[in-house]
């Protein structure tokens, strides 16, 4: 194995914070929910905790055990595995991808996670009051129309994460997610709490829990495994920075569980939290993408509170983009630490720069540039602005092979003595693992693949 050369998280109870808050992001409130709405509630719920199992927590055991045995970055990792381990230095090709995927991933987050803050401001300032489906999408709309607006959410945002990042892991990471992921969870039951007061609460219990198995087809399978697969972020490397930090006393494979299925726990809360108040105020559980920043606000200027509740539910938001967002960076530092002479604190500023000027990109194609298809010549990509193609290439086929080599990494590269040594597991409980991450979890990945292209 690497000798320890990283920095060290403090315990094993803040590793498992920081990983929680990690995945634990936008998707699991944001895509969770209208994906739940579009395909069935209860069938497409139950298929998505089936795929935390069989895929997700396999892919996210292999990701931190790689990272632990390499002890570094991403490419870092590659370099030392092909030392202890013999396999070929070319995987380092694959860090660098998978770096490259991270950047522009967090490039196009920043933006997003700007709105939220954008919108915790505005609740709390009575900005949304009097909303009407007409008048919030045209809140919406004006939002996106103006790029300074968004430039300056955007910077702020950045910000924030350099101003954390720089500090280092105990110092930077520990201290930032030691309070905000349980306040991510505090605020999830508050709400969760606040719906169950609604004479609705039993018509959102009913459609996440009640599945109705006719509805359960190939669309359905694909959604719910891509949800987990993208919600838990595996397959770019972040993990595996966070499991460079683990100490050898930590158990990878139990650890792979409880942040797995904290994340999941975490998508059903959000549920319970959002669905009782759509069904109350007559609202559809199938908006889209729109669900969130269009028709829950409509419902938030209705009840009791409304401008409290709008305004956690947005902070909420927030924090969930925030937890992940410090991870992303933090395995791209991470590899410019350790190849350059920059140190950390200019490391994270330079990144943090270039991701400011990258996000832009993403911010002009809502407005200067919203009608500008740079390859319309090519059909997955007509109608596709410059952001559409950065999530296109990043979301569909980037991330996917990332967790597609990660898994053969895992469970074909590796001696079986040395994945074994890593995990510390029964041989029963290290048989089930290495077939789930050599034939299960890269085949499921690659129809997630298959699907998105």
């Amino acid at each position: 194995m690497a000798e320890t050369t990283s920095p060290q998280w403090s315990s094993r109870y803040m590793f498992l914070l920081a990983s929680i808050g990690s995945t634990v992001g936008l998707s699991n409130i944001w895509k969770f929910t209208y994906l739940a709405g579009e395909n069935g509630g209860g069938a497409f719920v139950l298929i998505y905790l089936l795929s935390l199992m069989v895929m997700g927590i396999p892919i996210l055991a292999a990701e931190l055990m790689i990272g632990r045995r390499g002890r570094k970055s991403m490419v870092g990792t590659m370099h030392t595995l092909a030392q202890l381990d013999g396999i070929s230095r070319n995987w380092q090709y694959f860090g660098w991808a998978a770096m490259i995927t991270v950047f522009l991933v967090l490039s196009f987050y920043c933006v997003i996670a700007g709105m939220t803050m954008d919108y915790t401001i505005s609740t709390l300032m009575g900005n949304l009051k009097g909303l009407d489906a007409s008048t919030a999408v045209l809140y919406y709309n004006n939002l996106l129309s103006n790029p300074w607006r968004l430039m300056l959410t955007q910077f702020i945002f950045v910000g924030l994460n350099i101003w954390v990042v720089a500090k280092g892991v105990q110092a930077g990471l520990e201290r930032s997610l030691g309070w905000m992921t349980p306040a991510l969870f505090i605020i999830l039951v508050m709400l969760v709490i606040y719906s169950a007061l609604t004479s609705e609460f039993t018509a959102g219990l009913d459609f996440l829990f009640r599945p109705d198995f006719s509805r359960i087809t190939g669309k359905v399978v694909l959604a719910a495994f891509g949800q987990s697969f993208f919600s838990l972020g595996i397959g770019v490397g972040v993990m595996l920075t966070y499991g460079a930090y683990m100490s050898r006393e930590t158990s990878i494979l139990s650890s792979a569980a409880i942040i797995s299925f904290s994340d999941g726990f975490a998508s059903i809360l959000a549920g319970l939290a959002i669905f009782p108040i759509v069904f109350q105020y007559g609202l559809s559980p199938t908006e889209g993408p729109g669900l969130l920043f269009m028709t829950l606000p409509i419902a938030f200027d209705q009840i009791p509170g409304g401008i409290i509740v709008g305004a956690s539910f947005f902070l909420l938001l927030f924090f969930a983009a925030f937890t992940s967002s410090i991870s992303l960076l933090e395995s791209i530092v991470a590899h410019l630490a350790e190849s350059t002479r920059l140190g950390r604190g200019k490391a994270t500023a330079l990144t943090g720069l270039l991701l400011w000027l990258t996000g832009l990109l993403t911010v002009f194609s809502f407005n200067w540039w919203s009608n500008f298809y740079p390859l319309e010549l090519v059909r997955p990509l007509q109608g596709k602005t410059i952001f559409g193609i950065i999530d296109y290439f990043a979301s569909n086929f980037m991330m996917p092979i990332g967790g597609i080599l990660m898994a053969i990494i895992a469970g074909w590269m590796l001696q079986p003595g040395s994945a074994k040594e890593e995990l510390d597991v029964p041989d029963l409980h290290f048989s089930v693992w290495r077939f789930l991450i050599r034939f299960v979890a890269p085949l499921s990945v690659l129809f997630i693949l298959l699907a998105g292209i």
